[in-house]
């Protein structure tokens, strides 16, 4: 993605565009076309937390629930190599359960209202596939 980008906009280098993301309130069944620039990723699970839907957050996940279905992301790249905001969570993003650099895909970022490394230390993940 970060390349079809990168060729899109003429003058952008590679080593410039980074990926960002956005988790919108929608869900699979609202969207009804693709994104004019980047893409929607649907099917995601958080384990080890839960996601406000209403003020598009992580909170603590509820109780005997192991998944949660996260709405919709946005994932889009833009031409800056400024840091991310540190207070807010890198959730690594890996295909399946068994979380290993193997499996592991990219990381997207997620809105809280705790500091990151209280997620951190719970292992919160985002996963493709729950089985």
């Amino acid at each position: 993605m970060r390349q079809e980008v990168t060729r899109a906009h003429k003058g952008w280098a590679l080593d410039s565009v980074t990926l960002h993301n956005d988790v919108l309130k929608h869900s699979k069944e609202d969207i009804m076309g693709a994104p004019s620039e980047g893409v929607f990723i649907y099917g995601l699970y958080l384990d080890g937390a839960s996601w406000d839907r209403r003020n598009c957050r992580l909170t603590e996940s509820n109780p005997k629930v192991l998944f949660t279905l996260l709405p919709v992301v946005h994932m889009y790249a833009v031409n800056s190599t400024a840091p991310k905001d540190p207070r807010l969570y890198l959730c690594p993003v890996y295909k399946k359960p068994h979380r290993t650099d193997l499996t592991y895909i990219t990381f997207i970022v997620l809105k809280t209202t705790q500091n990151p490394d209280h997620w951190i230390l719970r292992g919160v993940a985002a996963l493709c596939d729950i089985k």
